[in-house]
């Protein structure tokens, strides 16, 4: 096992290295952000509005309101990644990997859209009568030949796999052991709590998790990030010299501090880039699974409720724990040995030093226990729909019970094969949906720039975007539910 957990290890390394999926995704979002003309920063404000504020669009087809799908892809993303993978960038890449998680964030925006919108612009509707889709289905079905279906195949397979291990076991066992360091509670007993609750939320479906996460998810964030703020209310005074360490380490290196070994700009880049990816997933393609469930009058409009996805998960969430961390000083800490705080503890060191007695530890464990658990929640979804994908609807229920089953495997295992292998599966799985993006960014670009000349402000009712899309490639298609998309209607992308 220790073998195997070494090789994964060195696979990981080179599909997440500098060399192949960071410069592919950051070169991704970078590319989509420029030919969408900075869609993340014009319409930040008004894709905000309508999945935060008015949270539906009256009349829509689909299973769950735009805000409930927003909630399902933030429950699976923030998660695990927002408290111990920010940790662990900032401990090994230093404080300027907070910057490059930014960079990851808002150049991500773009890729996020443009995966959300797909998911909505191709989705089908299943035996049940619930929406489907993601890049398991729009990267065959807007590609249109046989390279699109062995792209949309792939996805399939590698998120099916990877949402036993990132999306399921690693997830119960974070909240085992913290819930049982924290509080003495048997990760027995976590393990038998947590597989009959899943399991009463997912035996539901997508209206109940997305019940679930609408209730669950703002009040998790809402903690979290109000605990941060006072930390950082308290230590005001350091936030200048936070700000200035962040972007002057982000293009410099972090000189050797304590016991901390110090790190190359590279080292900065590598981490904050990839632990910015495992935490907002832009690009990955499984938050599109969500978007296409929801409700919504046109797929630009979902694209852009699921882009505010990155934006709260990344700029706020993640900002918060890394600034927390910095100001604090943890970051730079050691032990009673001389080695610097592992990440794993970091975070809750940090805010133990800001908040009064044992509070710190309470809230990292109570938050990572809400994060976690409502995780779980999201990617279950993604796999039973990835599931239905290959083997059909008759597979989506047996699916339900065993990756509720799969959570006590979780809780009570040592997971180190796991935490590698689920690495390895994440970047494979992104690898076909970034091509296909790639491939499709002529049709998302002329789409997008026809419905925003419209409806700059996503204040349109229903009859007023059926006025102004009358006549357009595969619009009457998409509104009967069909998978014939653009590229079958003489508008394929380019």
């Amino acid at each position: 096992m220790s073998r195997l957990e070494e090789v994964l290890g060195q696979i990981g390394s080179v599909v997440w290295g500098p060399y192949l999926l960071i410069p592919l995704l950051l070169g991704t979002g970078l590319y989509l952000t420029i030919r969408l003309g900075g869609l993340q920063f014009r319409t930040l404000g008004a894709a905000l509005r309508l999945g935060l504020l008015r949270r539906k669009d009256v009349g829509a087809e689909g299973d769950i309101s735009q805000f409930q799908a927003l909630t399902t892809a933030l429950a699976a993303t923030v998660g695990t990644g927002n408290i111990v993978g920010v940790a662990t960038a900032i401990g090994i890449g230093g404080p300027g990997a907070l910057f490059w998680m930014w960079v990851t964030g808002l150049l991500g925006m773009a890729s996020k859209y443009s995966e959300a919108f797909l998911a909505v612009r191709f989705r089908t509707t299943d035996a049940a009568g619930e929406k489907s889709g993601g890049p398991q289905y729009y990267l065959e079905r807007a590609i249109n030949n046989k390279a699109g279906k062995v792209l949309a195949l792939t996805f399939a397979v590698f998120a099916t796999i990877a949402c036993f291990g990132i999306g399921n076991m690693t997830q119960g066992n974070s909240i085992a052991t913290n819930l049982e360091h924290s509080f003495g509670v048997p990760v027995v007993v976590t393990g038998v709590v947590l597989t009959l609750l899943a399991f009463v939320v997912l035996v539901g479906g997508i209206k109940s998790i997305g019940r679930v996460t609408a209730a669950l998810v703002p009040i998790m964030i809402v903690f979290y990030v109000l605990s941060a703020l006072y930390i950082l209310a308290v230590n005001v005074q350091a936030l200048p010299g936070a700000f200035a360490q962040i972007f002057t380490d982000a293009f410099t290196g972090t000189s050797a501090v304590g016991g901390f070994a110090g790190s190359a700009i590279i080292i900065a880049v590598q981490y904050g880039v990839a632990r910015g990816i495992f935490s907002n997933e832009s690009g990955m393609g499984s938050a599109a699974i969500a978007a296409a469930a929801a409700k919504t009058t046109h797929p630009v409009r979902q694209g852009l409720v699921s882009m505010t996805q990155t934006f709260i998960d990344t700029i706020i969430v993640v900002s918060c724990t890394g600034l927390v961390i910095i100001t604090t000083g943890v970051w730079s800490e050691v032990d009673a040995a001389g080695e610097q705080i592992s990440a794993a503890i970091m975070t809750g060191e940090a805010f133990t030093h800001g908040l009064p007695g044992e509070w710190g530890h309470w809230v990292v464990t109570i938050g990572l226990a809400l994060f976690a658990f409502s995780t779980i929640l999201g990617w279950s979804y993604y796999g039973e729909r990835n599931v239905e994908r290959l083997i059909g609807r008759r597979a989506v229920m047996p699916f339900r019970v065993i990756f509720s089953l799969v959570v006590f495997v979780g809780c009570t295992v040592q997971l180190g094969v796991v935490w590698n292998f689920s690495d390895v599966m994440n970047g494979l799985m992104a690898l076909p949906n970034l091509i296909g993006l790639l491939v499709l960014s002529g049709l998302i670009v002329r789409e997008t720039r026809h419905y925003l000349r419209n409806d700059p402000t996503l204040a349109a009712s229903k009859e007023e975007i059926e006025a102004f899309m009358a006549g357009q490639p595969g619009w009457a298609d998409w509104k009967a539910g069909d998978l014939v998309g653009s590229s079958r209607s003489g508008g394929g992308g380019d």
